[in-house]
């Protein structure tokens, strides 16, 4: 994931990501939703999920981890990575995500199972790999199975400045699905940048047509669901070929 300031340059700030990417303790997250039966990922299973932009977080594999049963983490900073591979290896300078982990085993009814969760997140063999949505092959040099499900939460936004690019990085990730396999992308709308403390940070421009074209020329059947808020969808597709 490229975390671009509203100057064009490449941010690897690793605070920045967690602000942008943690929702406060009283609210769902894009990744975290009640009730957890909502969850845009439920009914999705199969053997590999791949995240596009993970950044340095776990949540959004908190409930994918009962689906699936290999979890694919990408992404473009080396401090995300780095920071996921920390927390993996129990390292105790790790950010600690105790309190998300008992709030999503709370949505799924056993506040108590939290130690049990987090081991199945690790049990799930994370690979964790460099990611450039800009280029066609995205993981390359590394080669993975086609996913049978893609995630890809408040990424292709900040890692593309208009929509020709937007397009082309679409197709490039979908690539990663395999036929008949699922994407699912959370994506901002109507939002030209954004603030971490002074810092502003950019953020391409989408209406939900937007959206639906690019999801559209990269041959993916879809389905929308659009807050009332102005400025967030989720997408939920089927790869078609």
């Amino acid at each position: 994931m490229k975390l671009c300031g509203a100057d064009g340059k490449v941010d690897g700030d690793l605070g920045h990501c967690w602000a942008r990417r943690i929702a406060p303790p009283n609210r769902c997250g894009p990744g975290i939703h009640k009730p957890a039966s909502t969850s845009p990922l439920s009914g999705i299973k199969g053997d590999t999920l791949i995240d596009i932009g993970t950044g340095p977080t776990i949540y959004q594999f908190l409930s994918a981890c009962e689906s699936f049963r290999e979890i694919i983490a990408t992404d473009y900073a080396d401090q995300n990575r780095e920071e996921l591979q920390r927390w993996l290896k129990r390292d105790p300078d790790a950010f600690d995500w105790t309190p998300v982990v008992k709030y999503v085993c709370e949505l799924e009814g056993d506040r108590e199972k939290r130690a049990e969760k987090e081991n199945k997140v690790r049990s799930r063999g994370v690979q964790v790999l460099k990611c450039d949505v800009t280029q066609p092959e995205p993981l390359a040099p590394q080669a993975v199975p086609p996913a049978d499900c893609l995630l890809s939460l408040l990424c292709l936004e900040g890692a593309c400045k208009d929509l020709p690019p937007y397009h082309s990085a679409l197709k490039n990730i979908s690539s990663l699905v395999k036929p008949g396999g699922h994407l699912v992308l959370y994506t901002i709308l109507d939002e030209t940048f954004y603030m971490v403390g002074q810092r502003p940070f950019s953020c391409l421009y989408l209406r939900q047509e937007d959206v639906e074209e690019a999801v559209k020329e990269a041959r993916i059947d879809f389905s929308f669901s659009v807050t009332d808020a102005k400025g967030a969808c989720i997408v939920v597709a089927r790869k078609i070929c």
